[in-house]
């Protein structure tokens, strides 16, 4: 339920009707906008009466929530969130371009390729430490001594860190040496990982599910922001379709829709969605050009012996001539990059 206030409530009023509704067992959730101030009502509502909402001073009107997610809907929070990490503001008028190799494989690697995408204009560095697999005998990653290089490779650049959680009993040191904490799409629905990310205050990087809906990825945003962390960027990586020729196929039209439901910023990962470098840029430009928030793409300085995904890796050079022509686009559609 949604509680828009009068521009003439007081103070007094909203902290009356808050603790009214809170010695019911209702949570509230507080937006003050700039152009409206509202209360977001979380919990079974069905039993409170709408008329008598609208009794009390202040309240100019009283409206159900239809959507099952409150906390990330965008009628709870009209205006579009900004997630901050480490100084980087993921949301709002610039977009971010998160860049890095597919899996760590050597301090020296990430270092260098870090460099480069600095270079070229990228904001965070992505680099997998974890790797979820779908075959047992894959390279698994370096795990712990990836997230070592990360921190090296951090240190060396600036560049804040983004790389994939495997499990709840990592938090602690994820929280503790990880920016940019992403929950990879086979874990979308690992809600006991999401609870225990809730109780963080760290920035969750939210991959959509395999053949998740739309609601099925806000829902799974939900389960972090209702532990009280509502640091969330949820991440668009494409969805498994009938089709064969790409990897996953990418969907563009959940830009529009999730910053139509929901507030929370979106991301686009053309590199998992796509599989082939080639189709990589295209569509990390046609996702800036729907209205995304940021891009997360692959960047190998030798993708030929990647020991992981190389083929949906670009090299350096391409992903600099990526970021200007990005540019372009980006102030085309009134954003800047």
């Amino acid at each position: 339920m949604i509680i828009v206030f009068k521009p003439t409530a007081t103070v007094e009023d909203k902290t009356k009707l808050k603790e009214q509704l809170e010695s019911r067992g209702y949570q509230i959730h507080a937006s003050d906008g700039v152009n409206a101030s509202l209360f977001g009502v979380v919990g079974d509502t069905s039993a409170l009466d709408m008329n008598l909402l609208r009794v009390n001073d202040g309240v100019e009107k009283v409206m159900r929530v239809q959507e099952p997610f409150k906390r990330a809907n965008h009628m709870f929070h009209p205006e579009d969130s900004v997630v901050n990490v480490c100084g980087v503001p993921v949301g709002g008028k610039k977009i971010q371009v998160i860049a890095g190799p597919c899996s760590v494989e050597s301090i020296e690697q990430v270092t260098e390729v870090a460099q480069d995408v600095k270079a070229a204009g990228a904001a965070m560095l992505r680099g997998g430490a974890f790797k979820p697999r779908t075959s047992p005998y894959s390279f698994q990653g370096l795990k712990e001594l990836g997230l070592d290089y990360l921190k090296a490779a951090r240190e060396a650049t600036g560049l804040p860190i983004v790389t994939e959680i495997m499990s709840a009993d990592k938090i602690e040191r994820f929280v503790e040496d990880v920016d940019l904490i992403q929950v990879g799409a086979r874990n979308m629905q690992n809600f006991e990982l999401l609870k225990e990310l809730g109780k963080t205050n760290k920035p969750i990087l939210l991959k959509r599910g395999l053949a998740a809906t739309i609601e099925e990825w806000i829902m799974s945003a939900e389960y972090i922001m209702a532990g009280g962390n509502e640091n969330v960027i949820l991440c668009e990586r494409g969805i498994r379709t009938f089709e064969t020729y790409t990897r996953n196929t990418l969907d563009l039209s959940a830009i529009p829709a999730v910053k139509k439901l929901s507030h929370l910023p979106v991301v686009v990962d053309p590199s998992h969605a796509a599989g082939m470098w080639w189709m990589v840029e295209p569509l990390a430009k046609a996702a800036v050009a729907v209205g995304a928030d940021g891009l997360l793409i692959e960047v190998h300085n030798n993708p030929e012996c990647a020991l992981c995904d190389g083929a949906q890796s670009l090299k350096p050079e391409r992903f600099a001539n990526l970021m200007k022509d990005l540019k372009g686009i980006a102030q085309i559609v009134g954003r800047d990059l």
